[in-house]
């Protein structure tokens, strides 16, 4: 690793976190620590939201509604200004992966705590990316370029072999995603795809690729900084989602032996210093069959990083925050010791069998504790949950020396945490980490919805 500790850097003094809940919360106890003071933007809905009260300066931003908040690109960049921030970090949602926003936040003279808008743009969008990735050597599903008409999508069908997804170019959290299993629904699965995407995302672009049938979803975390010096924190296994949108994620894989972790590991880590990016950012993959397959890279801090956290004993965000400031990582990936086994179950306030969202007040919280337990979350007793976003409310982690007793240890952590006022997925989880074959880490991406519609039907006939 090269030595920089000469290069000069640049002291942040003040961050403004463009963001909410519970991960405004997560970046300004990384700031604290560092004795940096930090700056909270919140809209009317959040006035009195726990990052509001902590920060050491909060700004009103707009509105409720996000497009009117959270999304305003000038109001945040004006309350940077104001307030003297030296840097904004977008946590992950809204602007994170806005790579106009990073350029305009680079513009005014203030650090973006995050990847360049060109590495943004080359990476998030999904076809450069996978571009980038075939280049770099990373494995793909066969795939297809962007699909201007049907005739495309039917040739393209053709030629990678049914079943086939396609997919939004700039899509993200299940949307504009369509399956065809042959011919009779392709016509179909491109034209609601498309259709999908133009109601969503900034174009109605969609491409093409295989659908795997059984996988898993694996993803490695990475950090890099600007010299091209660059680790990867191991990889957590997401497979437990609904609608594409991940439930309960682990690290490590209970489906990768250490030949396969270190093999793709070093294939990421090449690949991310032959792309020359750099700050946090996460590849995801697709694994069936004991091979990897790219699926997307995410250009910024992840909902789940506290489990990578918790078996590296590295803050992610801390080291985000370095490397925006011009520092170079402090270790290499020989330095790097994973140690034991992390869950994390992320609590939505929803009826936990109809995900229907339930916002509403907060009459009684308590979170568990204890050896080993995390809680990412800014929910206190009398708060209200405001109706206009995601309906996650807290993030319940636990890590412990092995799968067995971090799922022991999130079994009592669940039965102790108390959430009253509004319905919550607690029961779902409790659910999940009893079934056999969760505990045998038998799963992949369709299993909680093969699960949950089992469970349906059987009320249903009894």
């Amino acid at each position: 690793m090269e030595n920089h500790s000469e290069t000069p850097v640049l002291q942040q003094h003040r961050v403004l976190v463009a963001n909410r809940g519970e991960i405004a919360l997560r970046i300004q106890r990384a700031c604290r620590e560092m004795g940096i003071r930090t700056v909270a933007v919140h809209s009317e809905a959040d006035a009195n939201a726990m990052h509001v009260r902590l920060a050491d300066e909060a700004v009103c931003i707009g509105p409720a509604r996000s497009i009117d908040s959270y999304l305003n690109k000038s109001a945040i960049i004006s309350a940077a200004l104001v307030t003297g921030a030296d840097a904004i970090h977008p946590g992950f949602g809204f602007l994170s992966e806005n790579a106009d926003f990073a350029e305009m936040v680079e513009e005014h003279g203030i650090t973006f705590i995050g990847p360049t808008a060109a590495q943004m743009r080359k990476m998030g969008d999904k076809i450069t990316a996978r571009q980038a990735a075939i280049e770099a050597g990373i494995p793909v599903t066969p795939g297809s370029p962007s699909l201007d008409t049907l005739e495309d999508a039917k040739k393209w069908a053709h030629e990678i072999g049914y079943p086939v997804i396609i997919k939004a170019k700039d899509g993200g959290g299940g949307k504009g995603m369509k399956v065809a299993f042959g011919d009779d629904d392709i016509k179909e699965a491109y034209t609601m795809a498309r259709a999908e995407a133009k109601a969503a995302f900034p174009t109605d672009v969609v491409y093409m690729e295989k659908y795997l049938q059984k996988p898993r979803h694996i993803e490695m975390q990475i950090l890099a900084d600007k010299y091209g010096n660059v680790v990867h924190l191991g990889e957590r296994d997401c497979s437990i989602q609904r609608n594409n949108q991940k439930v309960i994620e682990e690290s490590p894989s209970p489906a990768l032996n250490q030949a396969q972790r270190e093999e793709i590991g070093e294939i990421v880590r090449k690949a991310i210093a032959q792309i020359g990016y750099f700050n946090a950012g996460t590849l995801e993959f697709l694994y069936e069959d004991g091979k990897f397959y790219f699926l997307e890279m995410n250009t910024r801090l992840q909902v789940e990083h506290p489990v990578t956290e918790a078996v590296s004993g590295i803050d992610i965000v801390r080291e985000q925050i370095r490397i925006a400031s011009g520092a170079a990582l402090g270790f290499e990936q020989k330095d790097i010791k994973f140690n034991g086994h992390a869950i994390e179950c992320r609590i939505n306030a929803e009826n936990p069998e109809t995900f229907t969202p339930c916002p509403g007040k907060i009459t009684e919280w308590h979170a568990p504790g204890g050896l080993g337990v995390r809680v990412d979350s800014e929910i206190y007793s009398g708060y209200a949950i405001p109706p206009f976003y995601d309906s996650m409310i807290a993030k319940l982690i636990v890590h412990a020396p092995t799968r067995n007793a971090a799922i022991m240890r999130m079994r009592r952590a669940l039965e102790e945490f108390v959430i009253e006022g509004v319905q919550t997925t607690i029961p779902l989880h409790q659910e999940i980490i009893s079934q056999q074959e969760y505990i045998d880490g038998m799963y992949n991406i369709h299993w909680l919805e093969h699960y949950m519609k089992a469970k349906q039907e059987k009320k249903q006939t009894s």
